[in-house]
């Protein structure tokens, strides 16, 4: 694994910034946001050499998310979440979360080469045939 080469930093970089600048925004008051928060985290997967790479970074990506909700942007912790355990289940969630969220977005473009791969498949099918 080679780290200069194999991660796309600028796709991180701008893929957690995004997510973070969307929450912090929503947080105060524009909560209408918080749906679109993921498109960040999306967009890291999106980047990513393949799957692993990108549920990987994925990861790597939420750790902002993981930060505003300790710093208290997301809310007051309660109940179980209160507790030790709870906050690092909690944080486990988040990294949980952005890895899957970033899984699809890998998924979603090793889905796309492939249709296009059989786009092209097709459209070579009639050509160089001699015509009646």
């Amino acid at each position: 694994m080679d780290l200069y080469h194999d991660i796309n930093w600028k796709s991180l970089i701008i893929g957690a910034a995004i997510t973070a600048g969307t929450i912090i925004i929503a947080a105060h008051g524009y909560e209408w946001l918080f749906l679109f928060s993921a498109i960040g985290l999306l967009y890291v997967g999106y980047e990513a050499k393949n799957i692993k790479y990108g549920i990987v970074l994925g990861a790597i990506a939420s750790t902002p998310i993981v930060y505003l909700a300790l710093d208290g942007t997301l809310g007051a912790f309660s109940g179980f979440f209160a507790t030790e355990i709870g906050v690092i289940c909690f944080v486990i969630i988040i990294l949980l979360v952005g890895a899957f969220v970033s899984f699809v977005g890998a998924w979603a473009k090793r889905s796309r080469e492939k249709a296009k791969v059989e786009y092209e498949k097709k459209q070579k099918i009639g050509k160089n045939k001699k015509k009646k």
